[in-house]
This record gives structure tokens, C-alpha cells and sequence, in this order.
């Protein structure tokens, strides 16, 4: 059974930095792409980075470049979000997903693409 746990959100500044981390199980995490989603309230939930199974490719939201930076450990089953200079849009809850049907090779955008999901963590920015 896969399981994927995020843990890291908080409430924050505008301006001011925070890691998000899922830890997943119950998979071979280093085969998969990963990916980071964000829904705010009465919002679809929207793309925000993926990482291909290497780390070797990533994608990311427009409304991110340059300030979110996705990476994972896969000796530790684990990928992260570095997200720095938070602006108050950035308030929302912050989803990890697997991608277990593609080979690890596309880092998706697509939320259709992705199989299993974690339970969310609250990131609320303050302006």
C-alpha cells in the first residue's frame, strides 16, 4: 500500500522561505516521477513541480520558476520543496503524488498522470 506523508507547511511572511517534505512507502520510490500540487480554497488544485525518478529533469508552474525548487533523496524515499520568497498566492494545501504508471521519465504537470496522493500540509503566507 503506498503511503506518501507531507509535513513542513506552517504559517509564514511574505518573503520568508519553507521546506516541504514527503516521505513515501509501500513503493520503489527511485523508479517514479514525483510531483508537488497546490489547491486554495474554492480553487482547483494546480500544478506546481515535478521530478523525474534520477532528479535528472524537473517542470514547474509558472507562477513558481525561480523561487520553488523541487528535489528528492531516494535513498531516503523522500522529495522535497524548497520554497522560497512566499507571496501571500502561495497559500494553499500542498499535495505530493506518484506517478506508478510511467516509468519515472516525465515530470508531469497533469494531475490525471498521478496514481496516489498524500493527505496535504497547510502552507498560509501573511502579507
Amino acid at each position: 500500500q503506498v503511503q506518501l506523508v507531507e509535513s513542513g507547511g506552517g504559517l509564514v511572511q511574505a518573503g520568508d522561505s519553507l521546506r516541504l517534505s514527503c516521505a513515501a512507502s509501500g513503493l520503489t520510490f527511485s523508479r517514479f516521477a514525483m510531483g508537488w500540487f497546490r489547491q486554495a480554497p474554492g480553487k482547483e488544485r494546480e500544478f506546481v513541480a515535478a521530478i523525474t525518478w534520477s532528479g535528472g529533469r524537473t517542470n514547474y508552474a509558472d507562477s513558481v520558476k525561480g523561487r520553488f525548487t523541487i528535489s528528492r533523496d531516494n535513498a531516503k524515499n523522500t522529495v522535497y520543496l524548497q520554497m522560497n520568497s512566499l507571496k501571500p498566492e502561495d497559500t494553499a494545501v500542498y499535495y505530493c503524488a506518484a506517478d506508478l504508471r510511467g516509468y519515472g521519465l516525465v515530470p508531469s504537470a497533469f494531475p490525471s498522470r498521478y496514481d496516489d496522493w498524500g493527505q496535504g500540509t497547510q502552507v498560509t503566507v501573511s502579507s
